[in-house]
């Protein structure tokens, strides 16, 4: 038996408990099928109990996820449109005793919230992000996103998309990130490798997942990736070099961690207030009497 099979199978109980016993009801077909049993394995296989784990969403299919993984006893957080990422900063900062991850569409990600990714990534928050490309707004029935490949005729924009689409892993690397990594939705094994590197990555780790979408989405099915698809054998040593490694998204689409920095602080390492401290900045809150200050509005 594959050794991490077998470590599934020792951990039945914990993986259960990521797995839950909701419904889904995502299309038959979703990618976001595979991107969920991939996180589960993965934060097994990386011995992260649910107690210990914040799994924040965006508004978006992908969104639906938070009702149904682990339900009762994870952790879940439901954001607002393009807005997941300052509410995951927040928690990993307040308490980055916590493995916080954070999920979000190309659409929310890319458009309404691409200067929280900026800046998230500017900022090495220590937690993962895994951005959901499915090259279109799909919870509101395929609108065109910054993704969307040039000339493909989508909901809203029947006569085509005229602006060529925004390749997520090449912007992130013009940002000085300290991981970034990109997988496919129909390769779970693939997927969960990737996501048990970011995980074990000490800053923002960003991870792209090319996903399908077969109901709004139907120009790059399945065999569409993976007639195109390539796994990097290694990790491109330079961002340069990355760059060049996930410039092509038309013809042999690399899959693997393009980049990773294991030496580069996170925020909180860097900020000068935090160092020696060992108790997290949640931990550090009091409760105060303020009835002393209310009486001078009496």
């Amino acid at each position: 038996m594959n050794q991490d099979y077998k470590k599934l199978a020792d951990h039945k109980q914990e993986y259960l408990a990521y797995e839950g016993n909701e419904v889904i009801t995502w299309c038959a077909g979703c990618g976001n099928y595979g991107i969920q049993k991939a996180l589960e394995r993965a934060m097994v296989l990386e011995g992260i109990k649910p107690k210990d784990a914040l799994f924040c969403y965006d508004i978006g299919c992908h969104g639906n996820g938070s009702d149904k993984i682990g339900n009762k006893v994870v952790y879940t957080l439901h954001g607002l449109h393009g807005r997941v990422i300052p509410v995951a900063a927040g928690a990993c900062v307040a308490n980055p005793k916590m493995k916080v991850i954070a999920e979000g569409g190309d659409g929310g990600t890319m458009s309404e919230g691409v200067n929280h990714l900026v800046h998230a990534v500017r900022s090495d928050y220590p937690m993962v992000f895994i951005l959901h490309n499915n090259e279109n707004y799909g919870l509101t029935t395929g609108q065109a996103s910054a993704c969307t490949r040039q000339g493909r005729p989508m909901n809203g924009s029947p006569d085509g998309v005229i602006s060529p689409p925004m390749n997520c892993c090449d912007f992130v690397m013009g940002l000085n990130p300290t991981f970034v990594a990109r997988s496919f939705s129909g390769d779970v094994k693939h997927m969960t490798d990737i996501l048990r590197a970011a995980l074990r990555h000490n800053g923002f780790a960003f991870v792209e997942i090319m996903q399908v979408c077969p109901t709004y989405n139907r120009a790059t099915p399945q065999e569409w990736y993976l007639e195109r698809i390539n796994y990097l054998k290694t990790t491109p040593k330079t961002i340069e070099s990355a760059r060049k490694a996930c410039a092509d998204l038309n013809d042999k689409i690399n899959l693997g961690i393009f980049y990773q920095n294991k030496k580069a602080p996170n925020y909180m390492e860097m900020l000068e207030n935090r160092k020696g401290v060992k108790t997290a900045p949640v931990e550090e809150v009091k409760r105060f009497d303020i009835k002393s200050l209310l009486k001078q509005f009496e």
